[in-house]
């Protein structure tokens, strides 16, 4: 996860604005803009300072921002990593193998393959692909529903709510009832199940995320009555708002001449990151709130105080002017306005306000982003490079036969050992097999995007080539390609969570975790029980479909993990990383077939 200080997101607002600034506030600019400022194919991204302290929505360290991968081409430091001479070897080495294995095919069988697994994957293809037609067509139902929310015909809190689990709930078993129906092999249904699964993740983010912002807007409502009222006190609206601009005039004055005096120190200060140490681009430290604003108004020279709020609403500004006023009760009262105002419009160039983006055209945009949680704009590139689409499109086809010959050679043969055969000799025959077929998949969905690696053979995984999500981020001009992080690195189970799967982790963190801490009051860790419970019942559900069989064993496996983070954060793990990782990789060497083994016998 990308950390963004506060100092960081108003660097990024003075180039993106092209505000003049001064020497001091020029110094903490130039040495904070790295992780954000846009690059040779990126645009420029602003991200919130705050957000709403008194809002519903728990504060997460979700970001979107302009970032490539750690191996791109284009990135400069994967040409200095000291491994990267081992990159063409992983691969010239795993093209031996497969020729190696092709030969010996062509000795045995007279044939490469024996294409019997290829039979399986095609059959019912047709039907499977109306099928997943009709799904990814029936999430359309989230625009007319979120419309209704924002005009207040459907109260979200609670009647949307249940109208949305319900509808949810409705999908899944309608799908798992076909897929049962049409007596798919475990390839179509376990896909369409999937598929299912991440239909609805999409669906539940941009359902509640609507729903949020219409509780927002309504609290925004109350509030700038509750200003308008306190202001009738001390001479009306107008009167108010003189009075703001004259003391705001008043300290910025001081404030210069306390920063010159004192040798203009930088005005950024210590940013302090919330959330148990969870990086997090909101802030709500007042050096940072003041730079912004003073930013904000440079850029809006020559417009007057009334321009600028447009019906009292701000659109190109956090604060409102009244934070300013002298009356505690007033300003306060504007701070909480202006924290709930900059909730319902986006951060980026295009400034997207709440509910304009509840059309079908955005909902088409957000299927076709390769991300589960819902914003109401994306960092976005500003071309596609056809090059690289025919790059990740050749990757994806090149590394499916990779996949498909280990799983043909390599697996299937030996998921019905004879009787003599012990269960430990088919656990170490299927254990290399499916850890390669488990990077091969892991590569073909994600593409080649960690922070930073020390594995030569994941590494090697993420140089070379870089496929599905980043073919379609690239095809929807999609910026932010942190798809995953360094897991191969991971010394805990919980680091290994976090980091594997960075959509389905920011699913979790934003719409179960956090949403169980403030809807529910629940503490961090019953939390963080419940995100588990959700997502081992999901896996469980994928391998009840495909085996047709309710067995629980990888459901037990997901929840053993629970204690077993409790075992990587003691301090003799903490204090011997290498040991950490080895058994983490011991862990993923072991699970696959033990998993495959019970599954198919029992």
């Amino acid at each position: 996860m990308l950390s963004t200080p506060a100092a960081s997101v108003l660097a990024v607002e003075a180039v993106d604005l092209k505000i003049p600034l001064k020497a001091s506030d020029a110094a903490a600019v130039s040495t904070v803009t790295g992780d954000v400022l846009s690059t040779k194919h990126t645009g420029t991204y602003i991200l919130k300072p705050f957000r709403s302290p008194k809002s519903k929505k728990l504060k997460t360290a979700v970001v979107f921002v302009p970032r490539l991968s750690h191996f791109d081409i284009e990135n400069e430091r994967s040409n200095k990593n000291e491994f990267r001479g081992f990159f063409p070897l992983f691969w010239i080495s795993i093209f031996i193998w497969t020729v190696r294995t092709y030969i010996r095919s062509m000795e045995t069988q007279g044939a490469p393959l024996n294409l019997q697994f290829a039979t399986l994957l095609s059959r019912d293809a047709r039907t499977l692909a109306l099928s997943d037609a009709v799904l990814v067509l029936s999430t359309a139902v989230c625009v007319p529903f979120a419309k209704l929310v924002s005009r207040g015909w459907i109260k979200y809190y609670w009647t949307g709510v249940i109208i949305q689990h319900l509808l949810q709930t409705f999908i899944l078993f309608a799908a798992i009832k076909w897929t049962f129906n049409r007596q798919w092999p475990w390839v179509q249904s376990g896909f369409l199940t999937l598929h299912t699964l991440t239909m609805l993740m999409k669906m539940h983010s941009y359902m509640a995320t609507n729903g949020y912002l219409r509780h927002v807007s309504q609290q925004s409502a109350e509030v700038l009555a509750q200003l308008r009222h306190a202001t009738s006190r001390f001479g009306g609206w107008d009167k108010a708002m003189s009075d703001a601009k004259i003391r705001r005039d008043d300290l910025e004055h001081e404030t210069e001449t306390e920063s010159t005096s004192a040798g203009s120190p930088s005005p950024f200060g210590t940013f302090a990151l919330r959330n148990g140490g969870l990086s997090t681009p909101y802030v709500e430290m007042p050096s940072a709130v003041a730079l912004r604003n003073r930013l904000m108004r440079v850029s809006e020279e020559g417009m007057s105080s009334e321009t600028v709020l447009d019906d009292d609403k701000p659109k190109n500004t956090t604060s409102h002017l009244l934070v300013n006023h002298p009356d505690p009760q007033i300003s306060a009262l504007a701070t909480e306005y202006s924290e709930l105002e900059s909730e319902l419009v986006s951060s980026g160039p295009e400034r997207v306000r709440w509910p304009e983006n509840i059309t079908f055209k955005n909902f088409a945009m957000y299927q076709l982003f390769p991300t589960l949680v819902y914003e109401l704009e994306y960092p976005r590139t500003k071309r596609i490079r056809p090059l690289y689409v025919f790059e990740k499109t050749a990757a994806t086809f090149g590394t499916f036969a990779l996949l498909y010959t280990v799983t043909e050679t390599f697996i299937l043969p030996y998921t019905n050992p004879s009787p003599e055969q012990s269960f430990a000799r088919t656990l170490l025959d299927l254990a290399l097999p499916f850890m390669l077929a488990y990077l091969l998949l892991f590569f073909i969905i994600f593409g080649a995007f960690g922070r930073d690696s020390s594995s030569t053979t994941c590494s090697a995984l993420t140089k070379s080539l870089e496929c599905i999500c980043n073919g379609f981020a690239e095809l929807s001009y999609f910026a932010d390609r942190g798809f995953y992080e360094d897991w191969w690195n991971s010394t805990s189970w919980d680091e290994f969570s976090r980091k594997w799967n960075k959509p389905v982790h920011n699913f979790l963190l934003r719409h179960v975790y956090a949403s169980t801490i403030s809807s529910y009051k629940f503490s961090r860790s019953r939390a963080m029980f419940v995100t588990f419970l959700l997502s081992a019942a999901a896996h469980e559900l994928v391998m009840a479909v495909v085996t047709q069989k309710i067995r629980l064993y990888l459901f037990t496996l997901q929840l053993v993990q629970i204690p077993l983070i409790a075992v990587g954060r003691t301090s003799a793990i903490k204090r011997n990383r290498l040991l950490g990782n080895s058994i983490f990789w011991l862990g993923l060497y072991a699970g696959f077939p033990l998993l495959c083994v019970a599954y198919v016998f029992y």
